[in-house]
C-alpha cells in the first residue's frame, strides 16, 4: 500500500525538481528572511566553532564509523547496510534540520546556518573523496555541476532572503510569520519523497533483522556523539556559550539527506546495491529529527539554567 501511495504521488511532486531545487531553496530563503543580518555577520568570525563542527563531522565522524564497521563486519549484518552506515558518516552537515532545531531552543541560529552552508560547500569536495576512499567507485564526480547546484539552492536563496529582509524588516517584526513551521513542512516533504524514491524500488531486498540492528546502531551513534559533543563544548576551557553548544551539537552530529542522496546517485551511478546503501541515510535523517525533538524540552531547561547562572544579581 505504501509503495502504491508513493508511486501515485511521486510523479506529480516531481522530486527531481521540487526537492532538489525548490525545497532546499525555500528552506534557505526562509532562513535568510528570518535571520537578523548582524547575527549572521557576527557568526562569520566564530572561527573556532566552525573548525570544531567541520572537523568533527568530516574527519572524526568518518574515521570513528570506519573503526566501528571493522568490528561489525565480523557479524551477520547485511554488508551493504554496513556500507550505507559509512556513507552516512561521510556526509556533510544538513541544510535544514540542524538550523530548525537550533532555532527552536534559542541556540546560535546564525552559527548553525553558517555551518550548514559552509559544510555543504566543503562536502562538495570532501564527501565524494571520502566515499571513494572508504567505499570506492569507478565513476567520475562532476564537482562543477554539484557546486553550481549548491550555489543556486543554498547561497543565492540565503542572500535573496537577507535582501528582502532589509525592505520587510518592520513588517516581519510586527507580524512574526511562522518561519519554523514553513521549514518543518518543507523538510517533511523532502523526507517523504526520498523515502518513496528508495522503497518503491522493486529490486530492493531488505533483511529485516539486519535493518532493525542498523536502526539501533544509528540511534546509539547519534546519542553517543551528541553526549560527546555536549561534554566537549560545555567545558569551561572550550570558550563556547550555551547557545554555541546547542548549535555545535546539532550541526556536528546531523547529516544531510538533501545533499547526501544526490551525491550517492552521482558517485555510485548504475551501482546495483545503491538502494541498500541509501537505506541507513534515509533512517538517519528522521532519526536525528526525532531525537532532537525529544531532547528539545531538556535542552531548553538546561539553557534556561545556564542563563540564570550567568545573569548577575
Amino acid at each position: 500500500m505504501i509503495d502504491c501511495l508513493c508511486i501515485d504521488i511521486k510523479c506529480p511532486l516531481r522530486p527531481e525538481i521540487t526537492i532538489t531545487y525548490v525545497a532546499v531553496s525555500v528552506i534557505f530563503f526562509n532562513s535568510g528572511l528570518s535571520l537578523k543580518t548582524e547575527e549572521l555577520a557576527s557568526a562569520l568570525m566564530h572561527v573556532k566553532l566552525h573548525f570544531f563542527v567541520q572537523t568533527f563531522t568530516l574527519v572524526f565522524f568518518p574515521i570513528a564509523i570506519w573503526l566501528l564497521l571493522k568490528v561489525l563486519a565480523l557479524t551477520a549484518i547485511n554488508e551493504w547496510l554496513l556500507r550505507g552506515l559509512q556513507t552516512v558518516a561521510c556526509m556533510p552537515p544538513p541544510v535544514s534540520s540542524a538550523v530548525i532545531l537550533t532555532k527552536s531552543v534559542g541556540g546560535n541560529e546564525a552559527a548553525a546556518i553558517f555551518n550548514s552552508a559552509f559544510g555543504s560547500f566543503l562536502g562538495i569536495v570532501f564527501t565524494p573523496l571520502l566515499l571513494l576512499v572508504f567505499l570506492g567507485s569507478s565513476s567520475s564526480v562532476p564537482f562543477s555541476s554539484i557546486f553550481s547546484q549548491l550555489f543556486m539552492t543554498v547561497v543565492v536563496p540565503l542572500i535573496v532572503g537577507q535582501v528582502c529582509r532589509r525592505f520587510l524588516r518592520e513588517c516581519l517584526d510586527r507580524r512574526k510569520p511562522p518561519f519554523g513551521t514553513v521549514s518543518s513542512v518543507v523538510l517533511l516533504m523532502i523526507i517523504y519523497t526520498t523515502f518513496c524514491d528508495t522503497f518503491s524500488n522493486p529490486n530492493i531486498e531488505l533483511d529485516h533483522l539486519s535493518l532493525l540492528i542498523v536502526i539501533f546502531i544509528i540511534f546509539s551513534i547519534q546519542l553517543s556523539f551528541m553526549a560527546l559533543i555536549f561534554f566537549l563544548s560545555t567545558r569551561k576551557s572550550s570558550g563556547f556559550t550555551a547557545a554555541d553548544s546547542v548549535a555545535i551539537m546539532f550541526c556536528a552530529t546531523h547529516k544531510s539527506l538533501t545533499l547526501g542522496i544526490p551525491m550517492l546517485k552521482i558517485v555510485f551511478e548504475g551501482y546495483e546495491h545503491l538502494s541498500l546503501i541509501s537505506v541507513p541515510l534515509l533512517i538517519y535523517h528522521p532519526a536525528q529529527i526525532l531525537l532532537g525533538s525529544i531532547l528539545l524540552p531538556s535542552i531548553k531547561t538546561w539553557m534556561s539554567g545556564r542563563q540564570k547562572t550567568l545573569t548577575p544579581i
